[in-house]
């Protein structure tokens, strides 16, 4: 399920799999380069240790395009439930501003619930840039865990 009001992402996933797992595909390097990114995109490296105040950067290779950059800084890390950071890509688009990516774990069972808030977005083009490409993201780190 997505939501949207104004220019900010909100999107709620189920996960097949325990809280621990999750949070670890999600800020473990060795995990996140296997599920990070929308289909057909790699992660081919990546500069990623949650701490706050520290940064990050990661290369994303499109399927047919040149590579480029996201980076940002890590503002909340309480593992295993909690992780936030902004997010800016290099180079930007003319549309793109930096935003902050929030993600909440909850354990849901042998399941996790993730729920995640990005933006705020310039236009809606760019919320549906990120909508997408996290949705599909999900999809990998579902498959990945299942």
């Amino acid at each position: 399920m997505t939501t949207s009001d104004g220019f900010w992402l909100r999107m709620s996933r189920v996960v097949p799999a325990p809280q621990r797992a999750v949070w670890r595909a999600m800020t473990n390097p060795d995990e996140l380069v296997k599920w990070w990114g929308p289909k057909g995109f790699t992660a081919p490296s990546l500069d990623f240790e949650p701490r706050v105040g520290e940064s990050f950067r990661i290369a994303m290779q499109p399927p047919s395009d040149e590579l480029f950059h996201l980076l940002g800084n890590f503002r909340e890390v309480d593992p295993p439930s909690h992780l936030s950071y902004t997010f800016v890509w290099e180079p930007p688009d003319p549309d793109d501003r930096e935003t902050v990516v929030t993600l909440s774990l909850y354990e849901r069972g042998e399941q996790t619930e993730v729920q995640l808030t990005q933006g705020e977005f310039s236009t809606q083009e760019r919320l549906d840039l990120h909508e997408n490409g996290w949705r599909e993201s999900f999809q990998k780190l579902e498959a990945l865990l299942a």
